[in-house]
């Protein structure tokens, strides 16, 4: 138990409510005598000795509020794993270099540039980050505090782009994208894979041929395998995608004729308006119909599961004459696990954006949560310790906010590290 202050304070809650609080087990003990207050941990009716603070939703006993509590405390785990995940990233990548664990994205950048005799900017080339939330998770989480969902049904109004594996029709209320192999190979959006050159042409990747014009690397037969600077003859390989002159052997993202779809279909909605998502939802998006409480903890847990998709990284360099061939070799063994490293990176910080957001949301929600199960406990028979745990609930609500600003702060300060890494890579 807390102590005997915080059994007088849920007494007082109920009390301000109107509620006919019995103070212990039977009405003839003192609940603050030592006696009562013994009496009272024995039949449960005291706070827990550990909060939200300590990691333990169990606040209240009753499952709608304990429900949000648990969103609180998985945000704590979610955020505090994301900020692990990037430093972890990063402590890598500086180890590479061999520099301190404080180097910033410039400090990396020039030590990339000296250590593999480089010269001029690096042209980096990056997918956006994709992170989407599953209507499925949503609908569950929401199933799990409520008991049923009302309406029942598996999909959530989506404001941005719903995703679903398609083989065939789609129906889209927005505009629609289809992700996967081009029609004949022939890719009229972004090509992500090798694009097949049947004639010399720009190539934005890595250029596998000739390369009429200067080109950043070349095997040791005397062809390119780097950036071609001018027309490439064989094959261009588009990691980040681009657009393909030739057959596009790989995923081809781009806009079909008619509804048709084979791959993963994206349906974007249109301006603020909203769609209907079964798929997932990547942007803004609200449950179905649900209590306060469990609207809450539902939106926040399916949010906190959200999905990122690592992005591809294209990146352009140029050796410096002086640069001899295990230098070289030395370098495109580094962009591998660098490639790697960089990608997860990026894909944390988008995940970040998402749990920080989510955050924020239970946070702001936590009185209107606590008080929608309270104003539920009025309306019908609730048992003294149910009342109790109400009372408890209410008094922890001042906990919600130092816990997500807590972990909210430990997240950020990777996500400030993470990002000069970014910022240093789009200057070169």
């Amino acid at each position: 138990m807390r102590n005997i202050t915080d059994y007088r304070r849920a007494m007082l809650v109920f009390a301000a409510l109107g509620l006919a609080v019995i103070p212990a087990c039977s009405e003839e003990d003192n609940p603050l005598s030592a006696a009562g207050e013994e009496l009272a941990e024995q039949c449960g009716l005291t706070c827990p000795v550990e909060g939200v603070l300590e990691g333990n939703a169990s606040i209240s006993g009753v499952a709608r509020v304990d429900a949000f509590f648990k969103s609180v405390v998985n945000f704590q785990a979610k955020a505090d794993l994301t900020a692990s995940r990037i430093n972890a990233e990063l402590a890598k990548i500086r180890a590479s270099l061999d520099l301190d664990a404080n180097a910033d994205g410039a400090a990396i950048v020039a030590a990339i540039k000296a250590k593999y005799q480089l010269e001029g900017d690096l042209a980096v080339r990056v997918q956006p980050a994709r992170c989407a939330v599953s209507a499925e998770a949503t609908v569950q989480a929401q199933a799990r505090c409520e008991g049923e969902v009302t309406p029942p049904r598996a999909s959530v109004e989506c404001q941005g782009s719903c995703e679903v594996e398609a083989s065939g029709s789609v129906e889209c209320e927005g505009e629609l994208e289809c992700t996967g192999t081009a029609p004949e190979l022939n890719c009229t959006g972004s090509c992500q894979g090798s694009c097949e050159l049947a004639v010399a042409a720009e190539c934005t990747g890595t250029c596998h041929g000739e390369c009429d014009g200067t080109c950043s690397s070349e095997n040791a037969m005397g062809q390119c395998n780097g950036t071609c600077e001018g027309q490439c003859r064989g094959s261009c390989e588009l990691t980040a995608g681009g657009e393909c002159s030739g057959e596009c052997r790989g995923q081809c993202t781009y806009k079909p004729a008619n509804a048709e779809c084979n791959g993963t279909a994206r349906c974007q909605a249109m301006g603020s308006a909203s769609v209907e998502c079964e798929g997932r939802c990547e942007g803004e998006f609200t449950p179905p119909e649900a209590s306060v409480e469990c609207q809450a903890s539902a939106k926040a847990e399916a949010s906190l599961e959200v999905e990122c998709t690592p992005p591809a990284i294209d990146i352009g360099y140029q050796f410096s004459a002086s640069a001899d061939a295990q230098t070289k070799a030395e370098f495109q063994a580094f962009l591998v696990g660098f490639r790697a490293r960089a990608s997860a990176i990026f894909a944390e910080l988008k995940r970040a954006e998402v749990v920080i957001a989510a955050g924020a949301e239970v946070s702001a929600s936590a009185e209107s949560a606590v008080s929608g199960a309270i104003d539920v406990a009025l309306e019908g028979e609730t048992s003294l310790k149910a009342k109790i745990g109400l009372g408890c609930a209410l008094g922890a609500i001042p906990d919600v906010a130092t816990a997500v600003t807590a972990s909210t702060q430990r997240l950020q300060t990777q996500v400030t590290a993470a990002a000069s890494l970014s910022t240093a890579l789009s200057e070169g």
